[in-house]
């Protein structure tokens, strides 16, 4: 059981305090159950190749920000996997265990899918035209009620006029526009902090899918992220009633297959572990990739969703310097047409995870 005072009582030095993140709030409500498992007991999980894979590509476009402009080209892109791969390996031996030894050839064409998703970042903008004020941001920002809140945003872009961009990578593909709302509560999450610690909405949103060569941008307004803000508060007070209780219940749905939990669960026949005494029932700061759900938004929110893909003026041109400026539409393979692609060139700045953060690969069925 929790005790409720204890979530908000004063920490002891060096220990940090229980936050929400975007990914155990998303845990919590796809399965209450699945947030205690991660966020409680803390179980081990297994990343897949695909996980894995996406955090070696999130480390190569960090790296690739902290070069000279001009430097950033496909070619330094793909130079610059290898050392990823092999530092994320020293710092996680076991993931050696995914391939049999450094002469597998599964190694290789695993090696080659993650190079083709880099040469797909390149057909959706050119980072040699943006200057980012941050790559790997870590956040953090306490509501009036008190609800603390952290998480890392992969890119924070700033034009010369103050219009704030966030980014963020998937090596998935994107979701159907049914799955708009849910791909994007991460990001509003981001806006959410960053409007709380800066005083400033975020002009765009926008996930750039580096699998099928697709982006989707969002526009958040206050009140929109007035209400996302209510859900949070919502979100952490159940969070606290089933961690008094132990009520963390399952709720079964088709991404029970992609969990490694599910021996363990009383929907399957499972019996869970026992709480363990004084562990935290709170998120941890461990990255999961789990798709974070959200309610349908509605008809008027739908006009904030911008699709791009295919080729076309690249994000971030210099002729479009100052502004966040949408081109010409792209038509979506498969799917109709499409929205516009928007693009901003950003004041001076830099990247870089803060001391001693840094990615690390996480469960759930793919990012």
């Amino acid at each position: 059981m929790v005790d409720s005072q204890a979530e908000t009582a004063p920490q002891p030095a060096g220990v940090r305090r229980p936050a929400l993140s975007p990914s155990r709030a998303g845990d919590f409500k796809q399965c209450p159950l699945l947030y205690r498992f991660r966020a409680v007991d803390r179980l081990p999980e297994t990343p897949t190749r695909a996980q894995v894979r996406g955090t070696v590509v999130h480390s190569v476009l960090e790296r690739l920000f902290s070069l000279p402009t001009a430097e950033r080209g496909p070619e330094r892109a793909r130079a610059l996997l290898a050392p990823a791969w092999e530092d994320l390996l020293a710092a996680e031996p076991g993931l050696g265990e995914l391939f049999d030894g450094a002469g597998d050839p599964e190694l290789a064409r695993w090696l080659d899918s993650a190079n083709a998703l880099l040469d797909s970042y390149f057909e959706l903008e050119d980072p040699r035209r943006l200057e980012p004020e941050a790559c790997e941001l870590r956040v953090e920002t306490e509501l009036e009620s008190g609800v603390l809140l952290r998480g890392f945003i992969d890119r924070v872009d700033v034009a010369p006029t103050g219009e704030i961009r966030l980014v963020d990578y998937k090596t998935g593909a994107a979701p159907r526009e049914i799955g708009e709302a849910k791909a994007m509560f991460q990001m509003k999450f981001y806006a959410l902090v960053l409007w709380r610690t800066r005083g400033e909405i975020p002009r765009q949103l926008l996930l750039m899918y580096l699998s099928d060569k697709q982006s989707l941008a969002y526009t958040p307004d206050e009140a929109e992220l007035r209400r996302f803000e209510r859900t949070l508060e919502a979100i952490w007070q159940a969070i606290l009633k089933a961690g008094r209780t132990g009520d963390f219940r399952p709720n079964p749905s088709r991404l029970c297959d992609y969990c490694d939990h599910k021996p363990l669960c009383p929907a399957f026949g499972g019996t869970p572990p026992p709480t363990p005494a004084g562990r935290s029932r709170t998120p941890d700061r461990r990255r999961c990739w789990t798709a974070p759900t959200e309610r349908r938004r509605g008809r008027g929110d739908r006009r904030r969703f911008l699709r791009t893909g295919g080729r076309g003026p690249l994000p971030g041109d210099r002729a479009h310097r100052g502004a966040l400026v949408g081109a010409r539409p792209a038509p979506r393979p498969g799917r109709g047409a499409a929205g516009a692609r928007a693009g901003v060139v950003l004041a001076p700045g830099g990247c870089g995870a803060a001391p001693g953060e840094r990615r690390r690969p996480g469960p759930g069925p793919g990012r």
